[in-house]
C-alpha cells in the first residue's frame, strides 16, 4: 500500500506539550489544596481529552462532578494562558513536514485537545506548514477512540480511509485508526510506551520520525520492529 496522506494526532506526536500541560494542572491542584505531580507522571494522564486530565490528576477521593468541573474550568484558562512557555516541536518533526510537502502528500490533524486549543497551538507551532484538515474536541463528535473524527477527515479530504497512515503516541491513537480502517503507527518518542501501542493495534513502531517516509513508500515492516 502507498499511502495518499497523513493523519497525525497532535500532543505527543508533532508537539511536546507535557511539561506545560503538567504545569497548568500542577498550579490548579496547588491552588486547590490537592497534591501536585512530577511533570513525567502526566505521560499517564492526557491523551482523552482535558476532563478525563484533570480527573485522573485529583486524589481519588476528590474526584467528584463539582471537583472536575471547577478544577477543569481553572486548568482551561491557566493553559490558554501559558501554552506555549515549554512546548515545542519534536526533533525530526519539521524535516518530516517539509519532506511529505514535497512529496505532495496530504496532511491532517485529530486531537482530543479541545478544537480551539488545538487550532491555536496548530498557528503557534505548525503554521509553516498547509494541513488540509486540523480537528480538535468538538462537542459534537466523540472523541477518541471513537473514530467518527478521524472518518469525517477522510470524507472531507476525499480519501479512502485504508490510503491513511495514522500517527500517534497513544493506545487511543492506535484504536482510533483501527476502527477507522486507517493504517495505524506507533511513534516512540511521545507519551506511552511499546507495549501500549502493540496491544492496541499498532502495525508499525518508529522511534525517529523520518521512518514514515519508508512506510509511505509501501516499506513492508515487521509490526513488532522498530524503525
Amino acid at each position: 500500500m502507498i499511502f495518499e496522506a497523513v493523519l497525525f494526532d497532535l500532543d505527543g506526536t508533532l508537539i511536546d506539550t507535557l511539561e506545560d500541560i503538567g504545569d497548568a494542572v500542577n498550579r490548579v491542584l496547588s491552588n486547590k489544596k490537592f497534591p501536585t505531580h512530577a511533570i513525567y507522571t502526566y505521560r499517564k494522564f492526557v491523551g482523552d481529552g482535558a476532563r478525563t486530565l484533570i480527573e485522573r490528576a485529583l486524589p481519588e477521593e476528590h474526584r467528584k462532578d463539582e471537583t472536575i468541573d471547577t478544577c477543569l474550568k481553572e486548568y482551561v484558562e491557566n493553559y490558554r494562558r501559558n501554552f506555549n512557555v515549554k512546548t515545542k516541536l519534536y526533533f525530526g518533526i519539521p524535516n518530516l513536514l517539509d519532506r511529505l510537502k514535497a512529496k505532495g502528500v496530504k496532511l491532517a490533524i485529530l486531537s482530543n485537545k479541545a478544537d480551539a486549543m488545538t487550532q491555536t497551538c496548530v498557528d503557534a507551532f505548525l503554521s509553516k506548514w498547509n494541513f488540509d484538515v486540523v480537528f480538535g474536541q468538538r462537542d459534537s463528535v466523540p472523541r477518541k477512540p471513537n473514530p467518527q473524527g478521524a472518518l469525517e477527515i477522510a470524507k472531507k479530504m476525499s480519501i479512502p480511509p485504508s490510503n491513511f497512515l495514522y500517527l500517534g503516541d497513544t493506545g487511543t491513537d492506535m484504536k482510533t485508526a483501527v476502527s477507522a480502517g486507517m493504517f495505524p503507527v506507533g511513534v516512540l518518542w511521545g507519551f506511552r510506551s511499546s507495549k501500549e501501542l502493540k496491544e492496541n493495534g499498532a502495525c508499525a513502531i518508529i522511534d525517529q520520525p523520518l521512518a514514515v517516509l519508508d512506510l509511505l513508500q509501501g516499506l513492508s515492516v515487521n509490526p513488532w520492529s522498530v524503525i
